[in-house]
């Protein structure tokens, strides 16, 4: 997450990492403190499950870190579909009132995916984009070490 400005998204983003084994990376500046309530309660129980990393900027980011790079964006000319996401692929989302810098988008245009909506939609919220985006490069994974059945805690699926 490139700036960030809602605890809640990075909250629910934090959740979906923990659930999924993906790793979060927070690139600052942020709209609000890590400790903030708002946050930790859109995670909920889930932090000690979490691998974060935090960043000052993009540019701190990028310094640390290289690999194949993809940019969801509004602004993208073909779908996330379209895409094969290697293993260790780097997902880029931006803040929420701005996105990513164009500057950035313009340098990597054969790197820049979009979630397909309607037109008179400005765009999804962050942490559900963010959650499209984790789920299609697990699927394309076939979701590796990660549960593909659940439980009934008064049936079994087995038996009925």
């Amino acid at each position: 997450m490139v700036e960030p400005e809602i605890p809640q998204n990075a909250g629910n983003v934090a959740r979906t990492c923990a659930a999924t084994g993906a790793r979060l990376h927070l690139v600052g500046p942020m709209g609000f403190a890590i400790d903030d309530k708002k946050l930790k309660r859109a995670g909920l129980d889930y932090w000690h499950l979490l691998d974060i990393t935090y960043y000052n900027g993009l540019d701190g980011f990028l310094q640390k870190n290289a690999g194949d790079f993809y940019f969801f964006t509004t602004k993208a000319p073909r779908a996330y579909t379209e895409v094969s996401y290697p293993d260790g692929a780097y997902l880029f989302f931006g803040k929420e009132t701005a996105g990513l810098p164009e500057s950035l988008l313009a340098a990597h245009k054969d790197r820049c995916v979009r979630i397909p909506m309607r037109g008179a939609a400005r765009s999804l919220n962050l942490s559900n984009s963010i959650a499209v985006g984790v789920y299609e490069a697990l699927r394309q994974w076939d979701f590796p070490e990660l549960q593909n059945a659940g439980r009934l805690r008064e049936y079994d699926w087995g038996k009925l």
